[in-house]
């Protein structure tokens, strides 16, 4: 696919002003499930399972748990175990230690059953037809698990699909002494 297709740039509010971004669509299976629609006409994920897939998904990051690689040449090797572990416990910063906090809390909220599955999608990006061929489950099986785990972690965030309440609210208005509300010029 050609790279204008799969790359666009946004505008996402910072704590410094706007800022711009080029985000791949094609990175995420999550964007992608919630771009394509099923039979019925409906996303195959809705936003509030997109938002909690990239939640956790923005927390793994955070949490540097993705395995490395190629060789960490940023540290020298020590023969001495004490200093390298210890040099090592440098190196985590509370943002990592809460971020790892976090995801296993919410992998221990969705369960056994749902949390390699998240792992996969959302973390390590893999496709579903990859993860039905990976784990013996019959063509299309994935997304309807998937979408299990995403409505558990969504429940665990506190992400519902649709706001609940009142569709209006009283209209309330603080006055002094004496002064009157209007609307459009209508007196109250």
């Amino acid at each position: 696919m050609p790279e204008s297709f799969t790359r666009k740039p946004y505008q996402i509010a910072t704590e410094h002003g706007r800022s711009n971004v080029t985000v791949d669509e094609g990175e995420s299976p999550l964007a992608w499930l919630a771009r394509r629609r099923g039979r019925d006409g409906r996303a195959l994920i809705e936003p509030h399972q997109l938002q909690a897939g990239e939640r956790l998904r923005a927390d793994f990051t955070r949490a540097n748990l993705m395995p490395r690689t190629t060789s960490n040449w940023a540290s020298p090797i020590s023969s001495d175990r004490r200093g390298a572990a210890g040099d090592r416990a440098g190196t985590f910063t509370e943002t990592m230690v809460a971020a790892r906090q976090r995801v296993h809390q919410a992998l221990d909220a969705v369960g056994p059953e749902f949390a390699g599955l998240l792992l996969d999608v959302c973390c390590f990006l893999k496709g579903l037809a990859d993860i039905e061929r990976e784990r013996n489950w019959p063509a299309r099986s994935a997304k309807v698990v998937l979408q299990l785990a995403l409505d558990r972690l969504a429940r665990h965030y506190g992400y519902v699909a649709q706001a609940c309440g009142r569709a209006h609210a009283p209209l309330r208005a603080w006055l002094a002494d004496g002064a009157t509300f209007s609307v459009d010029g209508e007196s109250a």
